[in-house]
């Protein structure tokens, strides 16, 4: 049956600003609460029902039933969360947590993408017509977040971890978190269907790819992991990325979707659908998680048996994957918008010789791209040296909203003639300093002679005898300071070589 309902009317980002407010409310404790706060708690658990009404009515096609009675529970909620911030005794706890659970009542529900409307058959404006894989799909099935017929939203507890992470992604790496969406949608094309093949969500292959390369497909980490998903070379062997041409096949975006998809499928049957110990395999291996776990799959990752026996990179990374997992799901609830792309797939066919640095020039921002194609062209052509001039006839894999850009200024005018100029721009390159000479290997020291001086020698006299020294060698061999020596003295002379 189709649904039609607006994005819009499931935001819940005003409520979120008001149990915000509430953080800082503190609660007194085991005291009963009062009637009045007794009544705020039931126009809770009201708004709740109400809100899990306006769900059932928009699934059932009811759209207008459904704005209504789910405007109705918003302004409820809205309004019980602000009087319980006046109110001793009235606990925000439980308003956070009813928050929590209507977020994971509408994962999987619907589409919730900022201004998306979501429709069984309708297309988003840059529709899916002429799209082939993913791209083809309609926008709404973005929301699909079953694991192996779980719902994801089951499997992230929103604990201290996950939720230390989730502020992390929206403070200090909130550019990673952009980069990585921009980047995944591009890719997304060829990624996501070998998610969708394993029945795996998209939010997770989004987590992985945001936490391990931020979508940059030649990221090669300090020990040696490399692509987007960053496997290891021995890893990558064992499900398929091997070299096709002198080519890592690691680097390759959909080959390498395929491999963490078949590579997860596998961990999660090992460990009976726990996505956590699955992503701490991924992270810390596979080998070292079974060892620790054993028979017990349905442990906790944050089990102190298992978490405290984990490297710090570890406990870091399965709650970051998770959190990043969970934005992608609700970006909206969190006060976080992720810019509109489409990404479409297309091509281009060089009329004239480039390189993809020099096709980045002539491009420029078109697109509203105002960091530049760059990273996406060499995302889409992982098989090409971006520095090397292309010949005239080659096909490239970009952006569909690129095509008519290319036409209108690579092709011909004064942007390609700049690109070239700056490509072939010679920078003098100084010569290297000679090596410098090494030094003479010491001699090895002669064996000495003695001898015993007599009334009237000079250590200068006795040096002429030998033939084969100077005063200063025989004067360090003995310790002899301002060349005095006396008679009976034995000194030691060194042999002649």
């Amino acid at each position: 049956m189709s649904v039609s309902l607006s994005a819009r009317s499931l935001r819940l980002v005003p409520l979120y600003t008001a149990l915000a407010a509430l953080g800082a409310c503190a609660s007194t404790g085991g005291a009963a609460p009062t009637p009045q706060v007794n009544a705020l708690y039931g126009q809770l658990d009201q708004a709740s029902k109400s809100y899990e009404k306006a769900l059932q009515q928009a699934r059932e096609g009811d759209s207008q039933g459904s704005q209504q009675t789910l405007s109705s529970a918003l302004e409820q909620l809205k309004r019980a969360s602000a009087q319980c911030g006046n109110s001793p005794g009235c606990d925000p706890q439980r308003f956070f947590s009813v928050y929590d659970r209507l977020l994971r009542l509408k994962d999987g529900s619907f589409s919730l993408g900022d201004d998306v409307e979501v429709s069984g058959e309708q297309v988003p404006e840059g529709g899916n017509a002429g799209r082939t894989g993913a791209a083809s799909l309609p926008q709404a099935q973005r929301s699909v977040t079953l694991l192996h017929g779980q719902q994801l939203s089951e499997l992230i507890a929103m604990n201290g971890p996950v939720k230390a992470a989730l502020e992390m992604w929206l403070t200090q790496w909130r550019p990673n978190l952009m980069d990585a969406y921009i980047n995944y949608q591009y890719l997304r094309f060829q990624m996501w269907p070998q998610y969708q093949n394993r029945d795996l969500p998209e939010a997770v292959l989004f987590g992985i790819l945001a936490k391990e390369s931020g979508g940059k497909v030649h990221a090669v980490s300090r020990s040696g992991a490399s692509g987007p998903l960053q496997f290891m070379y021995a890893t990558g062997l064992r499900f398929g990325l091997s070299s096709d041409g002198g080519f890592d096949e690691r680097f390759d975006p959909a080959q390498s979707a395929r491999a963490n998809a078949e590579y997860l499928d596998e961990q999660l049957k090992i460990f009976n659908n726990n996505l956590e110990l699955t992503l701490a395999a991924y992270n810390g291996g596979e080998g070292r998680m079974r060892r620790l776990v054993g028979d017990e799959t349905s442990t906790s990752f944050y089990d102190p048996r298992i978490y405290n026996q984990l490297s710090q990179e570890t406990r870091d990374y399965v709650p970051a994957v998770l959190a990043a997992a969970w934005l992608f799901l609700h970006p909206d609830s969190y006060n976080l918008r992720f810019p509109k792309v489409d990404g479409a797939p297309g091509n281009i066919t060089l009329t004239r010789g480039a390189s993809l640095t020099e096709l980045t020039v002539c491009l420029g921002s078109a697109g509203g791209m105002s960091d530049g194609w760059f990273r996406t062209l060499r995302n889409l052509n992982p098989r090409l040296d971006p520095q090397v001039t292309l010949p005239s006839g080659t096909r490239l894999n970009v952006p569909k909203l690129l095509e008519k850009p290319y036409t209108a200024r690579c092709t011909d005018g004064p942007w390609p003639i700049l690109a070239t100029d700056l490509h072939t721009a010679v920078v003098p390159v100084a010569p290297s300093p000679s090596p410098a000479a090494p030094a003479p290997r010491p001699s090895a020291p002669a064996k000495a002679r003695s001898y015993v001086v007599k009334r009237g020698d000079t250590l200068v006299g006795i040096v002429r005898k030998v033939g084969c020294t100077d005063v200063q060698e025989v004067a360090q061999l003995n310790g002899i300071k301002h060349e005095h020596i006396r008679p009976g003295q034995t000194i030691k002379l060194p042999a002649c070589r």
